[in-house]
């Protein structure tokens, strides 16, 4: 049992938007400290930065403006990140925060739905979310018909409530709510987005998957703050571990897009 959404799903967009402010960061600076939260709907989209490197609004005003596809009026609020916290990993990475981590093997059916959720994408992208269990799938799509719809998947429940709009006029979008979407049946005591990779959520989630898919077995880390290595591996690995994880995606808004599954 899985449930998919797509990236134009509110939740997804404002994971895209918290990822491309990221990445302003990451242009600006190697490592820059950087967390953000975004809070978007009904022609509003407020955003908040703890940064260590300042990012313009007219920026962050592009970015919006350019995933939303429409013109929000914007609240951004930029403060520094906590001198003290940010000083701690001055001269080497460190956890960022405490955590829980379990990394699992993405199972078929998650596969399947995952596939199906891009494949519809490529054709209608649009507000989308989407079931598997066992042979049920069900489909609900915004601007799609479902003639079109039953061509990905002729056994589908396809828009049970019958045609809707979508987007953030519907639903509003934020960060990090569509976990189980990004992740699986893996598990996380913090968010996935909108964060640096000194922030245990962001990387220690990532290698925690990896090693995952690479052993075939449920694997599970914890962390404290501060920690310079996790079962025996140094953070400063981990990181890197992630950081061309994050690249091969092409950035941290690309892989907001789905994330790990």
């Amino acid at each position: 049992m899985f449930e998919k959404v797509n990236p134009n799903h509110p939740d997804k967009v404002a994971d895209r938007i918290a990822g491309a402010v990221v990445d302003l960061a990451y242009s600006k600076t190697k490592d820059p400290k950087i967390a953000v939260e975004v809070l978007l709907g009904h022609g509003t989209c407020t955003i908040i930065s703890e940064t260590s490197v300042s990012i313009k609004e007219k920026e962050v005003a592009d970015v919006v403006k350019r995933i939303t596809g429409c013109s929000l009026k914007l609240k951004y609020i930029e403060v520094p990140q906590d001198v003290i916290l940010s000083g701690n990993q001055d001269k080497e990475f460190r956890c960022g925060d405490n955590g829980i981590f379990k990394g699992t093997v993405v199972t078929d059916e998650q596969k399947k739905l995952s596939k199906l959720a891009k494949d519809i994408y490529r054709a209608f992208p649009t507000d989308g979310k989407y079931i598997i269990d066992s042979d049920k799938v069900v489909i609900c799509q915004s601007h799609a018909k479902e003639e079109e719809l039953r061509k990905f998947c002729p056994t589908a429940i396809i828009n049970p409530l019958g045609e809707w709009t979508g987007g953030p006029d519907v639903d509003c979008g934020a960060t990090n709510r569509k976990l189980g979407s990004d992740m699986g049946d893996s598990v996380t005591g913090g968010g996935l987005h909108g964060k640096d990779l000194s922030k245990a959520d962001v990387s220690v989630n990532i290698y925690a998957w990896l090693e995952a898919q690479k052993t075939g077995k449920t694997v599970q880390f914890s962390c404290a703050i501060g920690d310079t290595e996790i079962n025996g591996v140094p953070f400063s690995e981990i990181v890197e571990t992630a950081r061309a994880f994050i690249d091969k995606a092409g950035g941290f808004e690309n892989f907001a897009m789905w994330g790990l599954v």
